[in-house]
């Protein structure tokens, strides 16, 4: 009788490095320049590097997908800021979002970051949001989409959106929930289509 040994499985695939000066954090960047896979949060002298699978790529994708539809079909002008890396020496923090976006006109800062969580480290996402001034930021997590809004300073669960408060959250869970992405954004914008 032979034994199949499983590969052993990695709890986490996110590392985490304490005492990074920002100096050392570019190194460590251009160390890493030729993974596309690699993601980087830094907040307070503590880096946090995260690798991206398929799962996440496909999940990002697909809310990208499914919000652009909204957007179009609802005549909203949007810009994707896409995952420009955002933050500065000045507020100690820095994160490549999953995607982003302004609303109606172009702005240095994106309105909106969207963030895909099937890994997660120890750092704050939103303290380094939120010194940058993000407006709202959307989390989605285990099947959950929640939506926090920059209010006074600090993140508020909100539903609806408060950029798009007539976006459904609800429905668009649904259809980044559904087994097939062209599927999805196809009846996706049928159900919104009905008044």
């Amino acid at each position: 009788m032979t034994l199949a040994l499983a590969k052993p499985q990695l709890p986490h695939h996110c590392l985490t490095l304490p005492g990074i000066s920002w100096e050392k954090l570019g190194e460590i960047e251009a160390t890493f320049s030729d993974l596309e896979e690699v993601r980087f949060v830094y907040c307070d002298g503590v880096l946090e590097l995260m690798i991206l699978g398929t799962e996440h790529e496909y999940y990002k994708r697909t809310i990208s997908l499914l919000l652009e539809a909204y957007l179009r079909a609802k005549q909203i002008r949007f810009y994707s800021c896409g995952s420009a890396t955002l933050g500065s020496k000045t507020i100690t923090g820095r994160k490549e979002p999953d995607e982003s976006y302004n609303f109606y006109s172009k702005k240095p800062t994106p309105d909106l970051v969207i963030e895909v969580i099937v890994t997660s480290g120890n750092i704050d996402i939103l303290e380094i949001y939120c010194r940058i001034g993000i407006p709202e930021v959307w989390f989605y997590e285990a099947g959950v989409l929640t939506v926090y809004s920059l209010q006074k300073g600090q993140y508020l669960k909100t539903n609806p959106s408060t950029l798009l408060p007539d976006l459904n959250l609800e429905t668009l869970t649904k259809y980044i929930r559904h087994p097939d992405q062209y599927d999805a954004v196809t009846e996706f914008l049928q159900e919104i289509a009905v008044p």
